[in-house]
């Protein structure tokens, strides 16, 4: 694990201090802050996979009814 001195206003650290879970250390609560500070900034990236084939944008939540349309068709 990397180590990194860095320089927290008090305001800040309080911050942390206070958003600490019960028994967490201080690095460990900064660096959850930091990557769920992160997240809710960039939004979590899609898997790399998202996005790579072609089809309805919707298919991931409309699959079933796809497939079933597909199904009725080839019997009829």
């Amino acid at each position: 694990m990397a180590r990194r001195t860095v320089n927290l206003p008090e305001s800040v650290e309080a911050l942390a201090r206070d958003a600490a879970e019960p028994g967490e250390s201080f690095s460990a609560t900064v660096s959850r802050l930091i990557e769920s500070g992160f997240r809710a900034s960039k939004g979590a990236r899609p898997p790399r996979y998202v996005g790579s084939a072609e089809g309805p944008e919707d298919l991931g939540l409309r699959a079933e009814r796809y497939l079933r349309e597909l199904v009725e068709e080839h019997e009829h």
